[in-house]
């Protein structure tokens, strides 16, 4: 006897449907194809255990399970719950016909409850695609799903449940949720603001900046002078996410598992801190089952690298191509998967190995030339994507306990929004650019046009600071989203100032 449901394989950020097929006949085997991995091969010993929890029985039979397409790479434990019901169904043990009605995945425990899977978001997108109307999986997982409009949502807990609800003796209604609803409320739900730092204004004002342009920045100071908790607020004064890049950025922390079972809509922009010995697999993603890395989990938002030159070289460079396509290609033998990496780059560096080079009240201890060799750990094509590079500096007891107002993270985020709004009138005929850090360069030379007393003060800062052939594009991209913050259609000679003193690692000398 035939039973057919239907499940899906996850590749990337995107799913495809797979027909589960199982035949019971004739003779005393289990066979499995379709290409399935080690995962869905030790199915048949989770089945047999979680059928019996419910006095049903595995067949001993010849019994065939295909996962069709064959020619598709079929990975994890998802695919339980639907070659279970059909082994059930195919031996005649339950009654139905309605299971060629729904997508179902899950996967088994011994005792028959379910766990959570992974990748639900991109699968019940693409069963809504497909025209399947219902989706049953695990009861952990059933919020992420309902998001999907159109899509009749089933979370069951156990195996005897969605049989029940099968064989019409359970009663299951579709779950709920609003997304628009969700994303309203939760879309500036941030644990962090601006008005918790006192001082270090200069560091704000830099933050907004690349806020408002979406420049990548570097924070450079001692220990204790606060880079990680502003890199930590950033997020908060970044314009909110639209709807379609929560979804996109959703679908991705689906794919990773890193979605919990209260969680069904990423509506804040992600902020990921990754620790210096992170391999440039876990970084970029891939792996021999790819996934996407820590790039990708801070798509449409803020990745940050603590203590740069700490990162191994090779971990890093392997950042630099998806900084400028903004998305990352994992290739392998038989498929070739696309991860967005659309991400701004915050990193913080000490000055040298002791910390204190440049420190107003502390000696450096450093031997000479190893604040050099400290700061060539991070490699000039790095730098040279970052457009803002700020000189952090302790805060003083006065200013720690001085009882002044400070501005929200919502007060500066207004200002911001009012420079993207600008920049997306200026960008609206442009395909992919919607800020002025992705400015090509040619496309500098027509926007950022400046004046001639312009000209003169930049010429002098590239003369006297020694400032490199790299920084004069950066200069003028900073200076342009200044002007955005001024409101000002014209770069000023004040604007291209400010964004002159942004540029400290182009200096010669700057480090002895």
């Amino acid at each position: 006897m035939l039973a057919k449901t239907y499940g899906c394989a996850v590749f990337g950020v995107d799913a495809r449907k797979i027909t589960v097929e199982v035949n019971v006949g004739q003779g005393t085997r289990f066979w499995m194809s379709g290409l399935p991995d080690s995962a869905i091969k030790e199915s048949e010993h989770r089945i047999e255990s979680a059928v019996k929890q419910f006095r049903y029985f595995m067949p001993r039979e010849k019994t065939v399970v295909n996962l069709a397409p064959a020619d598709i790479r079929k990975e994890g434990s998802a695919y339980d719950l639907p070659i279970a019901l059909c082994v059930l169904k195919a031996s005649g043990q339950i009654e139905t016909n309605r299971l060629e009605e729904f997508v179902i995945m899950g996967e088994l425990s011994l005792d028959g409850t379910l766990r959570p899977i992974k990748g639900v978001l991109p699968i019940a997108i693409q069963a809504r695609k497909e025209g399947i109307h219902g989706f049953i999986l695990p009861k952990d997982n059933e919020r992420e799903a309902a998001i999907v409009d159109g899509l009749n949502v089933y979370g069951v807990s156990t195996l005897k449940e969605a049989i029940d609800f099968l064989e019409g003796n359970l009663e299951l209604v579709p779950v709920q949720v609003n997304a628009k609803e969700v994303f309203t409320q939760q879309m500036f739900h941030y644990d962090a603001d601006f008005s918790d730092v006192q001082g270090q204004e200069n560091i704000k004002r830099a933050m907004e900046i690349a806020a408002a342009g979406g420049h990548n920045v570097i924070m450079i100071g001692p220990p204790g002078a606060g880079k990680t908790m502003l890199a930590k607020r950033l997020p908060t004064i970044l314009p909110p996410l639209s709807l379609n890049e929560a979804l996109e950025t959703t679908k991705i922390h689906s794919v990773a598992g890193k979605l919990n079972r209260d969680t069904s809509l990423v509506a804040t922009r992600p902020f990921r801190a990754p620790h210096h010995t992170i391999s440039d697999v876990a970084l970029v993603g891939g792996g021999g089952n790819p996934q996407p890395g820590e790039i990708s989990l801070a798509n449409n938002g803020v990745l940050f690298l603590d203590e740069l030159p700490e990162f191994k070289r090779t971990v890093l460079e392997v950042m630099r191509q998806p900084m400028e396509e903004r998305r990352v290609t994992i290739s392998r033998a038989k498929v070739s998967i696309d991860y967005p990496a659309n991400f701004m780059l915050v990193a913080s560096m000490n000055p040298c190995p002791c910390g204190y080079y440049n420190h107003p009240e502390k000696e450096c201890v450093c031997a000479p030339g190893v604040v050099q060799r400290y700061l060539s750990r991070v490699s000039g094509p790095l730098l040279d994507r970052i457009d803002l590079h700020v000189e952090v500096v302790p805060v003083s007891f006065d200013e720690m306990t001085a009882k002044r107002s400070v501005e929200t993270s919502a007060q500066i985020r207004a200002r911001v929004e009012k420079a993207r709004e600008i920049q997306s009138e200026r960008f609206k005929e442009q395909k992919d650019i919607y800020c002025n850090a992705m400015m090509p360069s040619n496309m500098v030379k027509e926007i950022c046009q400046i004046n001639e007393a312009g000209k003169g003060l930049l010429k002098t800062a590239m003369e006297k600071l020694g400032l490199s052939a790299r920084a004069y594009d950066r200069i003028l991209k900073v200076s342009r989203t200044i002007a955005d913050l001024a409101g000002s259609e014209e770069i000023r000679v004040e604007h291209l100032a400010e964004a002159i003193q942004y540029r400290s690692l182009d200096r010669e000398g700057w480090a002895g």
